[in-house]
């Protein structure tokens, strides 16, 4: 795993196996774990951008010869780190999609808050194909209609980049090897931001993802008072009257 903390406060993480299709097996597991453990507990950084080296794939998903040799059953809850599932975290996601995301690959692009892909891109849930099940999937009912869902998991066939892109999977498309660069370019355009008010438009999403109208207005509200009562909360419309820009300082 290679992990780039850079100083604009983004953290660059690379699944680094590209032999194997950068496959889920074990060390791609724990070092996958120990780097988001890293992005949350760095408070330099507000941003985390995942993608897989080469050019073939993103990750092609869990290490089937793993399988085999364990005579794995029902994974374990905490085989893969996944973000604000397995591992919580408090900050954006964006994976950088550059190959095929199958699988483990797709839960992976799935999880994270937002994703850029190479026009070459597949995406897949290939469980179906290998008899094994995709409860991981459940989530993908609040971003992609209910019958192109039942499609894809059900036929377990791959779907282009534009068509992932079309039905609301990806939020942009890259020519391929300029995949991480309008990964972080998504990325800039949110760290520009003020902090708090980045933070409470993710709770909003999440709460209103997860609760009822009524409540999801509630709850959002609640969440977000921090940002409202914050420094920034002057600052900004400040720096609008005075035509300059924002001085962020995340308090």
């Amino acid at each position: 795993m290679l992990f780039d903390a850079r100083e604009d406060g983004v953290a660059v993480i690379t699944i680094n196996r590209p032999e194997t299709r950068n496959c889920l097996a074990r060390d791609v597991r724990e070092g996958l774990a120990a780097a988001w453990d890293r992005f949350e507990r760095d408070p330099a950084l507000r941003i985390a951008v995942l993608t897989g080296a080469g050019d073939k794939a993103f990750c092609a998903g869990g290490d089937l010869k793993e399988m085999v040799e364990t005579g794995m059953t029902v994974p374990p809850r905490d085989l893969f780190p996944l973000p604000y599932d397995t591992i919580e975290l408090t900050k954006p996601t964006i994976a950088a999609v550059n190959g095929v995301a199958f699988a483990g690959g797709w839960m992976l692009a799935q999880a994270c808050d937002l994703c850029v892909a190479s026009t070459t891109a597949r995406f897949a849930v290939t469980e179906v194909k290998v008899g094994r099940s995709s409860p991981w999937a459940a989530p993908l009912i609040h971003m992609i209609p209910q019958r192109i869902m039942m499609e894809i998991l059900l036929t377990g066939a791959p779907i282009t980049a534009q068509r992932a892109y079309e039905i609301g999977l990806v939020n942009r498309l890259a020519e391929p090897g300029a995949v991480l660069d309008v990964a972080l370019d998504l990325a800039r355009e949110i760290l520009a931001n003020a902090p708090l008010s980045v933070r409470a438009a993710r709770e909003t999403v999440m709460l209103a993802t997860e609760m009822g109208r009524s409540a999801a207005l509630q709850a959002a509200r609640h969440a977000s008072e921090t940002c409202y009562r914050s420094d920034d909360a002057q600052e900004g419309p400040r720096a609008f009257a005075e035509k300059r820009a924002p001085r962020w300082t995340g308090r």
